[in-house]
């Protein structure tokens, strides 16, 4: 019995935003604050979108500097640098292993706003049937040139239908519009668990547990004593958005490791 379990990257898996390992400093952003202040601006500005601005804001300094941080090489060497959070290394391993002996089979995917060349550089980049995140059309020459793929809060929403349906492209918007009886699609949204850490998750969290499933809200334990990381909790539980919340620890026999695999005995009990 197929299964999806699918997750948001930064803040989920890794600690941080994706850009801020590597690829800003490189770029010669030292006050990640003041550049996350200028992307804002520029959304609101141009009535436009938060990560259609970043991801040009991005392109722009590339090229002021001069160099080719963006090429695909170049992210696939920054995404090395990000930090996993514990027991995210042995994760897919672990918890395949159990779905395994439960007549499970586990299918992984990440829906990010992230850069998608920097999640495949990570240690866990191989480890997903496919990645649904931001990337760059390049010249030629390999360098970027303008974004190929924004995935914003809401459009995140899209991809658990991809999933649902089978579809594992980011193009064919007929296959995703076309009508398939709930039986009869590949992964039905009862078998899915989300995984997400806070408000750019929230349309998926609640779509996917209007449809009968899971999500997950995750948090790194190290801020719990953080007003704004206690406040994202609560209001993550008094507005219904997720049905479990814990810290964002992988490791064998932490909180998130036997949720999930009660999770996954309930799916196998409900669903076979």
């Amino acid at each position: 019995m197929k299964c999806a379990l699918i997750y948001d990257f930064d803040g989920t898996l890794a600690d941080g935003d994706c850009a801020q390992h590597g690829l800003l400093p490189e770029l010669g952003v030292t006050d990640i604050g003041s550049f996350w202040s200028r992307v804002k601006a520029r959304a609101k500005d141009n009535d436009g979108d938060e990560i259609l601005s970043y991801l040009s804001l991005l392109a722009e300094q590339d090229e002021k500097i001069g160099t080719n941080q963006l090429s695909e090489s170049a992210l696939l060497e920054h995404g090395k640098l990000i930090p996993l959070f514990p027991g995210v290394g042995s994760w897919f391993d672990r918890i395949n292993a159990y779905a395994e002996s439960n007549g499970l089979e586990l299918c992984h995917y990440i829906i990010s706003s992230g850069l998608d060349a920097m999640i495949r550089g990570t240690e866990i980049g191989g480890c997903f049937s496919k990645i649904y995140a931001c990337k760059y059309h390049y010249d030629p020459s390999g360098k970027a040139k303008w974004p190929a793929q924004a995935v914003n809060y809401t459009t995140k929403t899209q991809f658990l239908f991809r999933i649902n349906k089978g579809i594992d492209n980011a193009w064919d918007n007929e296959a995703v519009n076309r009508f398939i009886e709930p039986k009869d699609r590949e992964i039905p949204f009862e078998r899915m668990i989300y995984f997400g850490d806070g408000d750019t998750d929230i349309p998926s969290m609640k779509m996917v547990r209007f449809q009968g499933d899971n999500s997950i809200a995750v948090f790194d334990s190290n801020k719990w004593s953080e007003p704004r990381t206690q406040g994202k909790v609560e209001k993550l539980i008094a507005e219904e958005r997720a049905n479990y919340v814990v810290p964002a620890v992988y490791d064998e026999g932490s909180q998130l490791d036997v949720t999930v695999k009660g999770l996954l005995q309930l799916i196998k009990r409900k669903c076979a």
